[in-house]
């Protein structure tokens, strides 16, 4: 089953953060963790993909997808509760695991504030909190 969380007036801005708390489903191949301008055009896409043990990130410009960057630190499975804290600190993304692992992204954009976010997939938010 997939699940959707959207949110379209999100107002972050450089040196906020988001934590979102969910529940990995347990037949889930991936989900997806989106945050930008719109569905078009996004600054962050996390997307870990449990088949190839590895998390994708990217970044999307007017519906074109750009070069990803791939991390195999992949610290928790299918089945399992877990937190992500998203930092947007002007040039880059950070995404911190529930291990304490970091991923990073730059802001390709140079996104001045984040409007958009979107969870989709095999993941189910239990909580969702903008600092």
């Amino acid at each position: 089953m997939s699940e959707t969380l959207e949110v379209m007036h999100l107002d972050l801005k450089s040196g906020n953060s988001v934590k979102i708390k969910g529940k990995i489903s347990d037949d889930a191949e991936n989900f997806a963790i989106n945050l930008g301008k719109s569905p078009a055009d996004l600054g962050l896409h996390f997307n870990p993909r449990f088949n190839e043990s590895t998390i994708v990130c990217n970044s999307k410009c007017a519906s074109c997808w750009q070069s990803e960057h791939r991390d195999n630190h992949l610290p928790f499975s299918r089945g399992s509760e877990v937190k992500f804290v998203i930092s947007f600190l002007g040039d880059k993304f950070k995404v911190k695991l529930p291990d304490g692992h970091e991923v990073e992204i730059p802001n390709r954009h140079d996104y001045d504030r984040i409007t958009y976010l979107s969870v989709k997939g095999g993941f189910k938010v239990t909580s969702f909190k903008q600092d």
